[in-house]
């Protein structure tokens, strides 16, 4: 081969190299996405970024922590809250993990704050309706078994938590954690994307929604789900540090003689909620805005009429809620977010 020849083909192996390191250095950014399914419901994991690698390790990563929470805390199948539960109504206490005794605490501040109708002590009432289970029966329970829990009236506060050692002053307490622990996973994932250096991402758990950073030069946009449509309700720009939470009765209920039997259940009464379709709350930064976005949601729901009190309970300025006749109310700082994709005549409050 000749000298000449040779510098050629060095020429074009340097030419191919220039040209690959051009397009590795300026490759587009995109959304890359992982789905699973958790806690009874779809998640979704889209980071913003160049590098695919990377985003789709802190995703997995995100999923993993997500089925930890869920086998953890999982209010009817063997898991660290079962136990717990099986050691109150024996009447006996239990040493919980650290992790469980402050979320418990967490809990119960929020069930004080919301006038105890958030209240994750109504595993009993829950079970009773049949909703411990991911397919309802359209039963309604025994009339005496129910006004007998309801006169119990196993509430947050009647549990004794002394460093991890938890015990309850009514055997009647049964936790269930499913109007927290969407909320606590939001927080935990944004917290573990941001340790892997994901800085531009949005977590979604059925509903429950958590932003970091934005999409390319633009916020990111969710809808807020119409309670009787497979549409959006609204759209919205969500910020860095925002989450949204949504609490209705049209994913978990079951009918019976022409009458909807929604999750939500009222402590009051122990009877699912009505005069509520939905009810949702964006939750600007702070801290833990993703617990707050899941558990603030629930005594503005059951609250009907009272829904906006509730919600200054937690400081929240941002809320709409569908009454059970399908009419729109909402405050004035969500309102002057949000689009309508259809004409609606919806009610501002402040």
């Amino acid at each position: 081969m000749s000298l000449a020849a040779g510098f050629g083909r060095l020429r074009a192996a340097l030419f191919v190299l220039a040209c690959a390191l051009v397009l590795g250095g300026c490759a587009r950014p995109q959304v890359f996405h992982q789905e699973s399914y958790v806690f009874g419901t779809r998640v979704d994991v889209a980071v913003y970024g160049d590098d695919k690698a990377q985003a789709d390790a802190a995703s997995a990563l995100v999923l993993r922590e997500f089925d930890r929470l869920h086998r953890a805390y999982h209010a009817w199948e063997p898991s660290e809250l079962t136990a717990l539960n099986e050691a109150i109504a024996r009447g006996e206490s239990l040493e919980v993990s650290e992790e469980l005794a402050t979320m418990l605490r967490d809990a119960q501040r929020m069930a004080a704050a919301g006038d105890e109708l958030f209240d994750p002590a109504l595993g009993s009432l829950i079970a009773l309706w049949g909703f411990h289970t991911d397919t309802f029966v359209p039963v309604r329970p025994d009339p005496e078994k129910l006004a007998a829990l309801v006169a119990a009236r196993p509430r947050m506060s009647d549990l004794d938590i002394d460093g991890r050692r938890v015990s309850s002053r009514n055997p009647a307490v049964q936790l269930d954690l499913g109007g927290y622990a969407k909320g606590y996973a939001l927080d935990r994932a944004a917290t573990l994307l941001r340790e892997q250096g994901i800085t531009n991402a949005l977590i979604n758990i059925g509903g429950n929604v958590m932003a970091l950073g934005k999409k390319g030069d633009q916020p990111w946009r969710i809808g807020i789900q119409h309670p009787r449509a497979p549409a959006p309700l609204a759209t919205m720009p969500l910020y860095d540090g925002e989450a949204v939470g949504t609490s209705g009765d049209y994913q978990r209920y079951f009918e019976l003689d022409g009458e909807r039997y929604a999750h939500l259940l009222d402590p009051r009464t122990g009877q699912p909620a009505h005069g509520t379709q939905s009810l949702t709350v964006l939750i600007t930064p702070r801290a833990a805005a993703g617990t707050l976005s899941d558990a603030a949601s629930k005594p503005a729901y059951l609250a009907n009429e009272g829904w906006r009190e509730q919600t200054r309970h937690f400081g929240i300025d941002h809320a709409l809620r569908v009454d059970a006749a399908g009419k729109v109310e909402v405050t004035r700082a969500l309102r002057a977010r949000l689009q309508f994709p259809a004409p609606v005549d919806a009610v501002v409050v402040d």
